[in-house]
């Protein structure tokens, strides 16, 4: 059996699931379209930069929806999958996870963007296994914008993935290959961390890193 880890936005959908929820916020008109905006899109620079400030992202990324209520945010999510994340859901990237699925190899979802919004997401991709960041909930159940536990951000998403193996009783060693999808430098410790790295539409600065160490580089999105 393989272990096939998957970044999600910019690798597995041709968009950021974060960043856009944010825009559907905005659309559905939950938050000021002016200074919402703005602020999403510098937040999404720092990003891809890799200078985001993960605590501070997710207190303003939640802002929009966790005072609702639970049902009426739930269902916002809803109309997002199907209006923007449904067509954003490409034959191609659907093909790479079902392959692995097929196989019989353990397939896993590890994202930087909150449970909130990509617990359907993965499930559109016919993947259980999501590590995604955790959103702390106060004794009543509500969101509070901060995370529970370590964030699947960067060299969390490294420890996130060894303390999920180990609550399975498994290790890196037990597989046959254990393969990482993804798109950003964000993700190099995981990327130099598992056996095979593989660059999915890969950001140039990671390109450079890929050819330079002889990692594999995919491309799910190009059209000819």
């Amino acid at each position: 059996m393989k272990l096939a880890l998957f970044d999600l936005d910019g690798t597995l959908l041709p968009t950021d699931s974060d960043h856009a929820f944010g825009e559907y916020m905005v659309a559905i008109g939950w938050v000021d379209a002016g200074t919402w905006r703005a602020r999403n899109d510098g937040f999404y620079a720092q990003y891809q930069a890799g200078t985001l400030d993960l605590a501070e992202y997710l207190e303003f990324a939640t802002s929009a929806w966790r005072d609702r209520p639970v049902a009426e945010a739930e269902a916002a999510r809803e109309r997002f999958m199907r209006e923007v994340i449904g067509p954003q859901l490409r034959a191609a990237a659907r093909a790479l996870v079902a392959g692995h699925l097929d196989a019989g190899d353990l397939v896993v979802v590890v994202t930087a963007t909150n449970e909130f919004v990509t617990r359907p997401i993965a499930s559109a991709f016919g993947v259980e296994q999501l590590l995604a960041v955790e959103l702390e909930r106060d004794d009543n159940g509500r969101v509070t914008g901060r995370s529970r536990g370590v964030p699947t951000f960067r060299e969390g998403k490294v420890t996130r993935v060894e303390a999920w193996l180990a609550a399975q009783g498994r290790q890196w060693a037990d597989f046959d290959d254990v393969l990482f999808y993804s798109d950003s430098t964000n993700d190099l410790p995981l990327l130099e961390r598992v056996r095979t790295p593989i660059a999915t539409n890969p950001t140039p600065a990671l390109e450079a890193i890929a050819r330079e160490r002889g990692w594999r580089i995919l491309r799910l999105f190009e059209t000819s």
